[in-house]
Parts: C-alpha cells; structure tokens; sequence
C-alpha cells in the first residue's frame, strides 16, 4: 500500500502538507475529508449517515475515523503507520522522502530557526489569523447571527502584533526566514495567513516586506501549485450558501460562540 493523505483543502494545515508533498514530488494518495460534514473541531457530526451523502463517502469517512480516531485533517497513512498533526505529517515526509536540505535544514542552527519559528507560530499567528474567517464566515453559517464588528477588530489589532514579531524577529531583512532559501517555517506562515485573506482580510496592506515575502514563498512553491491549493479558501464567501442541518447548528453553536470569548 502506498501513502495515503487526508485531506481538506478548507484547512491551513491540510493545504500545507499537500503543497509540500506536490512541490516535492511526493506519491500519495488524495484522501478527500470534507470537515463539515464528517468531523468538525475532532467531534463527530450529527448527519452523517444523511441519505444525501454518497456511498464513497460514507466508506471514505469510516476509513478516515481508522486512520485518527480524533477525526481530525490532516491524517496520514503510509502502510500499517498512520499519524496525526501537521508538524509531525511534514517532518516525516521530509525524512522519509529525503526533500532538499533548504526545507528543514541539517545545519544546526538553520534547523534551530525553523524549530523556533514553529514553536512560536501555535500561539501567535496561529491563535488569532484562523479567528478572522470564523468570525467573518463560519460561526454566522453555523449560528446564524453575525459577531459585532468590534470582535473581528480585537483580533485583527492582535495579529497585527503578531505580524510586526513576524517582521522583525524572523524574516527581518532576509527573502525567507532561515535566509535566501524556503523552510517549512515559510510555508507554514503563509499558508495561516491566507485564512484571513480568505476571509476578504487585507491583512498584508501597509506591510511591504510581508507583501515580498509572500511573492516569494508562492514562487519557490510554484505559484500555480499555491494558487491551486488556495482554490476553495478563497471561495470561501461561497460557504454561506451551504445547507446546514438544524440539529447540527444547535450542537455547534455553543461551542463555536465559546471559541472566541
């Protein structure tokens, strides 16, 4: 058997592990999850044995609910060896796959910069980007009122903090944040920050450095790749036309409310 990786492309970090794996040549195959009608926050969601969904999905759903228990993207599965996160799916198709050097160096401290950076993105840019499209989009699709705009403002004044560490901590005056070449600290900013974009968000007016780095990091991916993976976020307005089931709103709508207190 070979790789198998399960995806949705409506996910930061799902879209960050196939760009890697499709920028790198990396044979797999394209486990669809769609996370609002499978799982959602790693609950399992009411309605999914609906008449509506296909018998190829029902099977894709069963197998995904074998490879993470936790039901949530991305997953990976290569023969009997499956595994969970982000972070951990990358770093292991980089060793596996043997990736060039430049992605997560072999130099100590180079590898030191990407380490650091990851570690510092889940509480930074990682909190506060993602809030922008559930504000914006998804907590009105699922409670059917919108948040005040006061709340969407708070976040956005926090990640612009965020934004200027971003700046002046790790890119400073270089073209990646490791130096002249592309890590996973790069793709993995950028592809978290294209939530907010997703969201109608300028996030990178006013901040010329960000708008260079971010040509840059869709160039050494390939910007058709980039732009292909990007497809559905920045669609995403499109989301308000989905159907959602009653039940399923009122089960969420407390906890998604709850996220952004």
């Amino acid at each position: 058997m070979g790789l198998e990786l399960y995806l949705d492309l409506l996910s930061q970090h799902c879209r960050t592990v196939y760009i890697f794996a499709k920028k790198n040549n990396i044979p797999f195959e394209f486990k669809r999850v769609e996370l609002f009608k499978d799982s959602i926050l790693g609950r399992k969601m009411p309605g999914g044995n609906n008449p509506g969904h296909s018998r190829e999905g029902q099977h894709c759903r069963e197998e995904f609910g074998k490879v993470n228990i936790l039901k949530k993207v991305p997953a990976l599965k290569d023969g009997v060896f499956t595994l969970a996160e982000s972070t951990a799916i990358l770093l292991y198709l980089s060793r596996k796959y043997n990736t060039p050097d430049h992605w997560y160096p072999s130099d100590i401290q180079k590898r030191a910069r990407v380490d650091e950076y990851l570690s510092w993105h889940h509480t930074n840019i990682r909190t506060n980007a993602p809030k922008t499209l559930w504000i914006k989009v998804l907590i009105p699709l699922f409670t059917g009122q919108k948040l005040p705009p006061e709340k969407l403002q708070e976040v956005m004044d926090e990640l612009a903090i965020s934004l200027k560490q971003f700046e002046e901590k790790f890119l400073q005056d270089k073209p990646f944040i490791v130096g002249s070449e592309i890590s996973l600290a790069d793709l993995v900013a950028i592809v978290e920050l294209m939530q907010p974009v997703g969201a109608d968000c300028n996030i990178f007016e006013g901040w010329p450095k960000l708008v260079a780095w971010r040509s840059q990091v869709e160039e050494a991916v390939r910007k058709e790749l980039f732009q292909g993976a990007h497809e559905r976020i920045l669609n995403a307005q499109d989301l308000r036309k989905v159907q959602i089931d009653p039940q399923m709103k009122k089960e969420m709508k407390p906890l998604l409310l709850k996220m952004l207190k």
